[in-house]
């Protein structure tokens, strides 16, 4: 079985690491752009153009499923992607966890791109998932670029100051941007509350992003699986292998335990 994820940059790791912890035995295929990144930046038609010569690059690997583990493409090109890809080709995208954070109530942070971040896209997950619930909106700029290159002193400026203007008294906080979950903790740390009150709930979407991605390729998660899967890079079309900076975090240090594929 092999599952193909896509993204930008570095992004896809923790969608690609939850598949492995779901299936260590289920080959990985790695597709980014760093010829074309940032995407964020990009028109939806530019952006559409990127995307699918990432995909494209994927799909011909012969996957199971292909994972948009990017929320700036899964908004502007997953209909495109899908036209080309389905039926043959399962394509699961991204969405921020609007709505399992606002179930509880609120009040709830989204913390996502300047690009994002009141966004006709995300303003509409809002209504749609957040009736009555206290939304607040962190536009966090450079916080992307500065997790791509595992720049530890801009990780540290954007996260303060995205904390900064993220309200005190959270029940939940919705990372809508898949580069923000490798730097989790850090922004959890940034967050968590002075005083004795609870700490918000975080909301990712790897997990529930690996998972659909087994379901809709009809494959029964099985994380006690011997782990043979093999891992195949692709940088913008080209074999490659995991860039230095993915092995600053976790999940890319997890995949490079994986096999290389021949």
């Amino acid at each position: 079985m092999k599952i193909a994820l896509m993204d930008s940059g570095i992004g896809l790791l923790p969608a690609a690491a939850a598949v492995r912890r779901l299936r260590p035995d289920a080959d990985l295929v790695l597709s980014s752009d760093p010829d074309g990144m940032p995407w964020g930046p990009r028109t939806p038609e530019d952006l559409t153009e990127r995307a699918l010569v990432v995909a494209r690059a994927a799909a011909a690997r012969r996957p199971d499923a292909l994972i948009v583990a990017c929320n700036t493409a899964s908004v502007h090109a997953l209909p495109a992607l899908r036209a080309e890809l389905e039926p043959g080709l399962p394509v699961i995208g991204t969405v921020p966890a609007i709505k399992p954070a606002s179930a509880a109530g609120g009040p709830v942070a989204i913390w996502a791109t300047p690009a994002t971040t009141g966004s006709p896209y995300q303003r509409g997950l809002i209504e749609d998932f957040a009736h009555g619930v206290d939304v607040t909106e962190v536009p966090c700029p450079g916080l992307a670029d500065a997790v791509q290159q595992a720049d530890e002193e801009a990780v540290a400026r954007a996260v303060a100051a995205a904390a900064a203007l993220t309200p005190a008294g959270l029940r939940a906080l919705v990372l809508g941007c898949t580069h923000y979950e490798l730097v989790a903790e850090r922004i959890r740390a940034a967050v968590a509350p002075s005083g004795d009150g609870p700490e918000p709930v975080f909301h990712g979407s790897a997990d529930a992003v690996a998972a659909q991605a087994l379901r809709r390729s009809g494959i029964p998660a099985a994380p006690d699986a011997e782990p043979t899967g093999r891992i195949t890079v692709l940088t913008s079309g080209r074999e490659s292998v995991l860039p230095p900076a993915a092995l600053a975090y976790a999940e890319g240090r997890l995949l490079r335990t994986a096999a290389p594929a021949v």
